[in-house]
């Protein structure tokens, strides 16, 4: 796994735990939806992710999108498969999505390079 994928990972869980160790039950139902959400149903998981990086592209939520590029690669979706969902983003954002979509590609390339890729290390959602 890339130092930054890496990095980004123990971070987010690190947080994660930390959020969801306060009372707060919105928080943690906000969280549990989240989870919801992303699981196999009418659309599988694989649909799911791709629209989750769509979105997260037209919102520029860079963690959002790292988060969903390292899911679409767990979930086996492939390079073109990858460019037309970042395709979607773009014509759906506009040209403000292309800082974005460049870091969008960097991490997709870092993790194709990576021959130990372990992209389930981001696998739980919120």
């Amino acid at each position: 796994m890339s130092d930054k994928l890496a990095e980004f990972s123990a971070f987010r869980q690190r947080m994660n735990e930390r959020i969801l160790a306060e009372d707060n039950q919105v928080v943690r139902r906000f969280f549990a939806l989240d989870t919801q959400t992303y699981k196999a149903g009418a659309l599988d998981v694989k649909t799911k992710e791709m629209l989750g990086l769509v979105a997260s592209l037209v919102l520029r939520c860079d963690d959002c999108i790292s988060y969903h590029v390292a899911q679409c690669k767990e979930a086996g979706v492939e390079r073109d498969a990858f460019f037309e969902v970042f395709s979607v983003g773009l014509v759906v954002g506009g040209s403000i999505v292309i800082p974005h979509l460049r870091r969008a590609v960097d991490l997709l390339d870092q993790l194709e390079s990576d021959s130990g890729i372990d992209t389930a290390a981001c696998a739980d959602h919120a």
